[in-house]
């Protein structure tokens, strides 16, 4: 614990302020320990959520966010926090999700109330952006370790995998919240997981967060090595519990944060890489942010060196807006943060003069003849600015949002629209008086007359 608290910093609140990139992928709150799951065309992100200001791992609660491009992440708020589990006590750190019979069970390490150790919480939904349930009302498995991963094997069976210091699994039942025989520790070889030096007591690389996956019949695990500063390293076996050989480094130590967190997902034909780093303002070691890089294998099934960058993973598409998109859907924001909507789901608040959203590659077409959205307003108002390109960028249309006599008491509001053609990014800035100015819970364009549509 000492090597973590000589770490320690005091970081501002989350307050970006440009958008010359898009990585990290979301800039209103600290995002950490990046787990992501594709299901029906959409990638889903399960996320720990670093509290502004902290100096240790204060997390009490899970975020799920999601994207059907991979530049436009809509946030879904919390679902799961440490209430969700009364036995539970504090630190709500690193987890995953599986989908696995039309159900999502979510695998977090949570701090026990009655053994103050750590212990394997599970939790479940019918959706993956919940509400979840805690599925036992107790732990899954508790030996003090953490950071659990899930794999599914092409057989259907499952493992759980989770550890610091140690690595271990046990074989789950197909009903996920349960396991046969006991957890088995696998040896940490030099040969399986490298070599450390400088530490009698930690021979091997490994350190935590481990991720397995399978591909090509090769089994994958990826871990954070050799704390501190991390690094991400990984190793491959003929099977789900070995032999493990150690491949090397996938990411080198790099970005403000002394620990780092890998997830692997494939989507729309690519292979891309979630980590976290201290990108943000007022970022660092506790207070992380979650960012993601395409990547391909070699040929042999190895995985290159992977470098943290600021602008992220290109776009897998266009954004269609011709359909409702949710307000919270952002490639960028700045200034704003999200809240739950009366009306469902979240909305985009405490929006000052100033302030916007990025929205990457929207898809106009032969263009758009209006623009709607719903919006309120416990104040005066203010006007929605539609530009393109940049906050700077051409305008192509003003909404003017009046004070509708509360923060979610809403309203509809349409203006036209004249310029927005072809594929750009589309700036919503936000302008008007002094104070918090509106809310924004959902927006869409019309096609012109002329236009149709893209597809």
């Amino acid at each position: 614990m000492a090597l973590v608290l000589a770490f320690a910093v005091v970081p501002a609140a989350v307050q970006p302020t440009a958008a010359r990139a898009d990585n990290p992928i979301v800039q209103h709150v600290y995002t950490a320990d990046p787990a992501p799951l594709v299901h029906n065309g959409r990638v889903y992100l399960y996320t720990g959520h670093d509290e502004d200001g902290s100096t240790y791992f204060t997390m009490k609660d899970w975020r799920v966010w999601s994207s059907a491009d991979m530049v436009n992440w809509t946030d879904h708020g919390s679902p799961l926090s440490l209430t969700t589990f009364s036995w539970a006590s504090a630190d709500a750190w690193a987890g995953q999700v599986v989908d696995r019979n039309g159900r999502f069970y979510w695998y977090v390490p949570v701090k026990s109330r009655a053994t103050g150790r750590m212990a394997i919480g599970v939790a479940v939904s019918d959706s993956p952006t919940g509400p979840f349930r805690d599925a036992l009302g107790r732990p899954l498995v508790e030996n003090g370790e953490i950071d659990p991963t899930v794999f599914v094997d092409d057989d259907g069976q499952a493992y759980l995998y989770w550890g610091n210091p140690n690595l271990w699994y046990v074989r789950l039942n197909a009903d996920m919240t349960s396991y046969a025989g006991s957890a088995t520790r696998i040896p940490l070889t030099t040969a399986g997981f490298g070599t450390r030096t400088g530490d009698a007591n930690r021979p091997t690389l490994y350190e935590e967060g481990p991720w397995v996956h399978k591909r090509n019949g090769l089994y994958y695990l990826v871990f954070a090595a050799k704390c501190c500063s991390e690094f991400i390293a990984y190793s491959t076996a003929p099977g789900p519990t070995g032999p493990w050989t150690y491949r090397g480094t996938i990411m080198p130590t790099q970005g403000g944060s002394f620990t780092n967190h890998p997830g692997i997902a494939d989507f729309k034909g690519n292979s891309y890489f979630f980590y976290h780093n201290g990108a943000l303002p007022g970022g660092g070691g506790f207070t992380r942010s979650v960012a993601v890089e395409r990547f391909a294998y070699n040929a042999d099934g190895t995985i290159p060196v992977i470098n943290m960058t600021n602008a992220g993973a290109p776009q897998a598409g266009t954004l269609d807006p011709y359909t409702r998109q949710e307000a919270e859907t952002i490639a960028w924001g700045a200034g704003i943060e999200t809240e739950p909507a009366a009306e469902g789901g979240m909305n985009v608040g405490w929006i000052d003069n100033g302030d916007y959203l990025k929205v990457k590659g929207v898809g106009f077409g032969a263009g758009a003849s209006s623009f709607t959205a719903r919006v309120a307003s416990g104040n005066g108002g203010g006007t929605v600015e539609l530009r393109l390109g940049s906050t700077n960028g051409t305008v192509v249309g003003r909404c003017a949002v009046p004070g509708t006599g509360g923060w979610q008491k809403w309203t509809t509001v349409t203006c036209p629209v004249s310029g927005a053609t072809g594929t750009r990014d589309l700036y919503l800035r936000f302008t008007g008086g002094s104070g918090y100015l509106l809310n924004m819970d959902w927006w869409r364009f019309a096609a012109g007359a002329a236009a149709t549509a893209p597809r």
